[in-house]
């Protein structure tokens, strides 16, 4: 935190002459001023003064215990039902977890030897929170998750309000530890128009969200409980600060300012291309038909990344091949004549099926997740395949189609000969180091090829992308992360074949300018995203991005790379 006199004056790092400023990492661009506020209390309760329930009343509390997670796993997917995107599919999930078996099972256990249900509801959640702590990567990131479950399930034991985001009178800048997924799904960027949290990382749920909302958002901003509630106080999202009492004369023509360039973004309508007309493809990242049916009302192109776990997710059994086909076809409609990339099951780990064997696993991260479910189930991704052919029958484009977590020329190899051989466009993502550095002769497999940033920053830096203390290193700025995706770029050149980025970093609009130096050509993102680098991306000629590429290359840290990089974009 930088503490500034009882008398600030304007200067470059208190351009608004703030009484307090922290620091995060910057995630969404732009500027937001309003009150702060903070997230209401979570329902107390001491599970060791619990008192013990007699026999003969625990039948009735392991019904109460099922009701009560029932009926939060239900208020959560009809909340899902209304959402599009990763909202959706956060949302999802999480109801998941509050219908997860385990976990019912392990609460129902300790009513049967005399917890109460509230108790036992807090108690079996530590048991999984320990558990998946200890598991690391993906699956500590759902302990928030599971505790927001917890606090859900306790209140309607407890007839509380249900836990969540307080609904402020006026816009508003909101700061937490951190949000659960399902509390970041459903806010309201017309109250909500800053977020500033304690913990999390640039590819954290919250990150991703706040990108989908268009909400100005910083994170890992350790010194923010240090920001007053109630003050007024501004988040600048591309500078990653938060302060409080800011002059008000200076925030205020700041913000017109702001307001101003981002009208200016709201009208760009696209295509994608560099100032000098280098094309470039602007895509969405989509889940479903409802939320590629909103994305093109955006100046998207197509479709950079169709995630279909939505259909997988939160069933008992294996959706039908009829059910998958209806699924994509509505994707492809919605984008009829354009480029539509869908991904192939990425799910396990963090995103477990219902109707799968997992085994428990010591590292789920980098465990049996994405493609490498193939060796066990073949039929998942054979199911999907034909799917995604029978949707793409009569369709005015093919479809194009790539596997996760490719890690080897082989399976590489192996994946195309099945695209191919059902008419389609075979591509695979790139987030495994190994894959970067092959990517020369993966593209000599495949027709292209979509660098996925969140995973191959947090394995090339061997960096949980969720911990705070972390967020430095998993930041797609990252000099070693550029340099691998500098040999892909100059591998898809070689090919002439397409490099595409469908991670987070597409939607940074300096970075755009720097992907696009080192080679690549299509970038997709949140589509709320799209003008915002459409914009930025049309002020710089190619040698413009291809110099700031090589300043980025050249620095020694993330922010070291993100400011040499916009010296050049801005000179």
């Amino acid at each position: 935190m930088t503490n500034v006199d009882s008398a600030p004056t304007q200067s470059a790092d208190n351009p608004f002459a703030a009484s307090a400023i922290v620091t995060g990492t910057p995630v969404v661009g732009g500027l937001a001023y309003g009150p702060i506020i903070r997230i209401g209390e979570r329902p107390a309760f001491d599970a060791t003064a619990a008192v013990v329930v007699p026999e003969s009343d625990r039948d009735s509390q392991v019904q109460r215990f099922v009701a009560a997670a029932g009926a939060v796993a239900d208020r959560l997917a009809e909340r899902a039902s209304h959402s599009t995107g990763v909202s959706a599919e956060v949302l999802t999930a999480t109801a998941g977890l509050a219908r997860d078996r385990g976990w019912i099972g392990a609460a129902s256990t300790l009513i049967a030897a005399g917890a109460p249900a509230a108790a036992a509801a807090a108690a079996a959640t530590e048991q999984f929170v320990e558990l998946f702590t200890k598991l690391g990567g993906l699956m500590a990131e759902r302990v928030t998750d599971l505790r927001d479950v917890r606090d859900r399930v306790i209140a309607e034991l407890l007839g509380l309000p249900e836990p969540g985001i307080p609904t402020p009178d006026v816009p508003s800048i909101l700061c937490a530890d951190d949000l659960a997924p399902a509390d970041t799904a459903g806010l309201d960027p017309a109250l909500v128009v800053g977020l500033a949290m304690r913990l999390g990382g640039p590819s954290s749920h919250t990150a991703i969200i706040a990108r989908q909302l268009g909400i100005p958002c910083i994170v890992a901003a350790a010194g923010l409980d240090e920001i007053p509630t109630g003050a007024l106080g501004y988040v600048d999202g591309g500078a990653g600060t938060i302060g409080v009492n800011p002059d008000e004369t200076l925030i205020s023509s700041a913000i017109e300012t702001s307001r101003a360039e981002a009208e200016k973004i709201a009208a760009w309508r696209g295509p994608g291309a560099t100032a000098d007309g280098e094309p470039v493809l602007i895509l969405a990242n989509v889940a479903d038909g409802v939320s590629a049916r909103a994305a093109a009302d955006a100046p998207v192109q197509g479709v950079g990344l169709f995630r279909t776990e939505l259909a997988f997710l939160d069933r008992a059994t294996e959706p039908t091949l009829e059910e998958q086909t209806a699924l994509y076809r509505e994707v492809i409609d919605a984008f009829d004549g354009q480029k539509v990339v869908i991904r192939t099951l990425d799910a396990g780990s963090d995103k477990p099926l219902k109707f799968v064997a997992n085994a428990e696993e010591p590292n789920p991260a980098m465990g049996v997740r994405g493609n490498r479910i193939v060796a066990t189930y073949p039929g998942i991704r054979n199911g999907q395949l034909d799917a995604i052919a029978a949707a793409a029958q009569g369709a005015s484009q093919v479809p194009w189609v790539m596997a996760p977590m490719i890690a080897t020329v082989e399976e590489a190899r192996e994946f195309a000969g099945q695209v191919r051989d059902r008419g389609l466009v075979p591509g695979v993502m790139i987030e495994v180091p190994s894959a970067a550095i092959l990517a020369d002769k993966i593209l000599a497999e495949v027709d292209f090829v979509s660098v996925g940033t969140n995973d191959l920053t947090q394995y090339t830096m061997a960096a949980d992308r969720m911990s705070p203390e972390l967020a430095s290193l998993t930041d797609p700025w990252q000099p070693a992360v550029l340099a691998l995706i500098d040999v892909i770029g100059k591998a898809g050149e070689k090919h002439g074949k397409s490099v595409g980025v469908c991670g987070e970093a597409a939607a940074d609009p300096l970075l755009a300018c720097v992907l696009v130096g080192l080679g690549v050509r299509s970038l997709s993102s949140a589509p709320a995203a799209s003008s915002a680098v459409g914009a930025r991306l049309g002020g710089a000629s190619l040698q413009r991005c291809r110099e700031a590429a090589a300043a980025a290359l050249d620095a020694t840290s993330a922010s070291a790379a993100r400011d040499a990089a916009r010296a050049v974009i801005d000179a």
